[in-house]
């Protein structure tokens, strides 16, 4: 049964890779794989020798388990991963949506008069700049975002744009990487006290940088980044309120990781507290009245969609979302039969840590780096001095599996959110992008075994 579910998730990865040839959205097979799946775990339950127990990262044996203490431990397992697999898109959703209320009043109208350049060249380096700072402070996901929709009130062009969103996506998985906020992985890695922060940043800030600027760098001299772009003519009736409307999310945005550090409440909380706070001063600032008395609820011809929050809601990219949650929940099936953690060990037993980490980098490209961290902490020994927290072997792991994903469209949230918002294809990212990331990555890396 493990090897049909292989397959299963091997078929539904060719079909996402193949969306454009297919026509078919990527979120179907994503979907489909995630059912199909799960569906055969079931069915299979009691065949399976092992399970992979993802609280204490280490297989724990079936036999002699009961079928109804079998179905008990899937079901357990897979509301655990359910349950981590929706605080991460639900702190997306509220990401996004604060984006979009921003947008609603054309905030980002106020960063875009402060780049004056009409250079293609100069407008790359301060992008992915932005992009490194940005994703370290309100992570990788919210960043890309943030930047992508900046884009698109600069340039036109969309064939111009998704070379830029190309870029992004490396500088904001790189800049995610060095800050525990940054990135899930790294994240995960801070609350499971395999790193700190302090620790983390002064391993990471240097391979980080060079992961970003050597790729830039090389883009630079390209001729797609030569000469001027026209930018589309400032709108002369811009919203006031745009500015303050900018400044409060992003910093409410901010604040998310001090409200964690406060109640140690997941992240989603703090965001889902920051969406309230925009949203109730969007609806303030735009004086929307509501009829107690009227049958239909509208006002002067208006309805509940007039609302920047409904507004902002029905623009946020759904299909994204959904593709997130089959990806993840797909691996979580393969994770939980023990075969990402088998894998590994195999792998590790057959080669040093730093090559098995730069390979696990790689794999991060084509597996989502959530479930292979959460394996890879179960890979070592923890009572091994070598493992031990702030152990080199955990910040090079926080390196690789955060900037690893960017060699691939689909290996990221980044990438997934770029994809979804501006319709990137896989093969296009493959051949125009993926060795610019790849190139940056093995520099990053080398600069962190140099250091090490």
């Amino acid at each position: 049964m493990e090897v049909i579910i292989l397959i299963v998730f091997i078929l539904g990865y060719l079909a996402i890779t193949l969306e454009h040839s297919l026509k078919i959205d990527k979120l179907v097979p994503a979907l489909m794989m995630m059912a199909v799946a799960w569906a055969l775990v079931a069915i299979g339950i009691d065949g399976f020798e092992n399970w992979f127990d993802s609280h204490d990262s280490k297989l724990i044996p079936l036999a002699g388990m009961e079928h109804e203490g079998r179905l008990h431990l899937m079901e357990s397992t897979l509301l655990h991963h359910f349950g981590k697999t929706c605080e991460i898109l639900i702190f997306l959703v509220g990401a996004m949506t604060i984006v979009e209320i921003i947008d609603h009043f054309d905030g980002f109208s106020a960063i875009k008069r402060y780049i004056k350049t009409n250079k293609k060249r100069t407008l790359l380096w301060i992008v992915c700049i932005l992009g490194f700072i940005l994703s370290a402070i309100i992570d990788n996901l919210t960043a890309t975002i943030v930047l992508i929709t900046i884009l698109r009130k600069l340039i036109e062009d969309k064939k111009l744009r998704i070379w830029y969103a190309g870029m992004i996506i490396i500088a904001a998985n790189a800049g995610g990487a060095w800050s525990p906020i940054g990135d899930v992985t790294t994240t995960m890695l801070w609350m499971n006290e395999k790193v700190s922060t302090v620790k983390l940043m002064e391993f990471l800030i240097l391979p980080s940088l060079v992961c970003m600027i050597v790729p830039t760098l090389i883009a630079s001299f390209m001729p797609t980044f030569k000469g001027n772009f026209d930018s589309p003519p400032t709108p002369e009736n811009e919203n006031s309120k745009g500015p303050f409307m900018l400044y409060l999310g992003l910093g409410l945005i901010v604040m998310v990781p001090i409200f964690k550090t406060l109640t140690h409440l997941p992240p989603y909380v703090g965001m889902m507290l920051s969406l309230s706070i925009v949203a109730l001063v969007a609806e303030l600032i735009s004086a929307r009245q509501f009829s107690m008395t009227s049958v239909d609820g509208r006002v002067d011809g208006e309805d509940h969609h007039s609302s920047p929050t409904f507004g902002a809601l029905s623009k946020i990219e759904m299909p994204s979302i959904l593709f997130f949650l089959g990806i993840l929940m797909t691996v979580a099936a393969l994770e939980s039969l023990g075969m990402i953690f088998t894998f590994g060990q195999d792998v590790q037993n057959s080669m040093s840590s730093n090559l098995f980490v730069m390979l696990l980098g790689a794999g991060s490209a084509v597996i989502d780096n959530v479930p292979l961290v959460a394996a890879s902490m179960g890979m070592f020994d923890v009572n091994d001095p070598a493992y031990a927290m702030d152990s080199s072997v955990w910040h090079f792991i926080a390196y690789a599996a955060g900037t690893g994903g960017s060699m691939l469209i689909i290996g990221s949230a980044a990438g997934v959110v770029a994809m979804g918002m501006e319709k990137i294809s896989f093969f296009w990212y493959l051949k125009n992008i993926a060795w610019l990331a790849l190139i940056g990555y093995l520099a990053g890396a080398g600069v962190f075994l140099l250091l090490g």
